[in-house]
């Protein structure tokens, strides 16, 4: 079984351009629950035992401010360090304590397509438990780029993540059992496609997402069942205009898994899912999906 030096997508970090607005969004609505503050930030936590799932700042618009990744021991950050280092990242924060209150030890880098990066090692946690309808953990990050093929390379032989499978136009990475924990999307800008959430089962996806309907916002996409990775998958635009996914049921894939390519993911004409029920993407979705940028700062 292959020994990923990262063993978990943790958290992402976003700037909103209203922070009490998202933090309302996020907490009432959304189903995450807020668990600290510090330097400006807002830290949500699901109900697995990640300290926190998402962090939140003020800023002048949605941006993606940071991918964080859980790291297998302390010795793979100064080996991460030094294969970002050759393959020409930036090195924005060393090793060394991280801020925030989950603690543990960090390395932050910028990647060449412009993504900030941070690993961490050794980080707070609490205690998990299972919660019908409500979110557990991030599933994926979903990175829009515009020379996928050098990401692709970029996590697999930089970040030692592996190749799950390849359709036209994503390609599919895992650091675990999970199907993938990155999916890198093929575009015409970088920046961030969307973000992930796993809920417990099917049926905690479609209650869940009958609430956030019932509170007034309308699915963007789905409910359906996704090829690669077969998970089941709800879209939703959040009022800044960041798009978010409800999703259960990911693949859980070893090293007999054969990968597959662009010519067995293929769809009759008209089908937007595995099921063959979703509805097309709405227009909204589309257009978040391209929206929102790294942040340079």
């Amino acid at each position: 079984m292959t020994d990923f030096p990262i063993t978990a997508l943790r958290s992402v970090e976003i700037s909103t351009p209203d922070l009490p607005a998202s933090v309302d969004f996020y907490t009432r609505i959304w189903g995450l629950e807020q668990v600290g503050e510090h330097q400006g930030k807002v830290f949500l936590a699901a109900t697995g035992d990640d300290f926190h799932v998402l962090e939140l700042k003020a800023g002048d618009a949605s941006e993606l401010r940071k991918i964080t990744f859980r790291v297998r021991a302390r010795d793979e950050l100064e080996a991460l360090r030094t294969r970002a280092a050759d393959s020409g990242c930036e090195i924005l924060r060393d090793i060394g304590p991280a801020d925030g209150p989950a603690g543990g030890i960090r390395l932050v880098i910028r990647e060449p397509q412009g993504s900030v990066l941070e690993f961490v090692h050794g980080d707070r946690r609490r205690e998990g438990r299972g919660v019908a309808n409500r979110v557990q953990r991030l599933a994926h990050v979903n990175i829009n780029s515009t020379a996928i093929e050098a990401l692709s390379a970029f996590y697999r032989d930089v970040l030692g993540f592996r190749l799950t499978d390849r359709s036209k136009m994503m390609a599919f990475l895992r650091c675990n059992d999970d199907h993938h924990a990155v999916v890198l999307a093929e575009a015409p800008v970088n920046g961030l496609n969307h973000i992930a959430f796993l809920m417990p089962d099917l049926e905690s996806v479609m209650r869940g997402s009958g609430l956030v309907v019932d509170k007034g916002h309308p699915i963007g996409w789905g409910v359906g069942r996704h090829g690669p990775g077969d998970n089941v998958f709800a879209y939703f635009v959040d009022p800044h205009g960041v798009v978010i996914e409800y999703t259960a049921e990911v693949l859980q894939v070893d090293d007999d898994y054969r990968v597959k390519g662009p010519d067995e993911w293929v769809w009759p004409p008209g089908r937007t899912d595995h099921w063959g029920i979703a509805p097309p993407k709405s227009e909204a979705c589309k257009k978040a999906q391209l929206a929102v940028p790294f942040a340079r700062a």
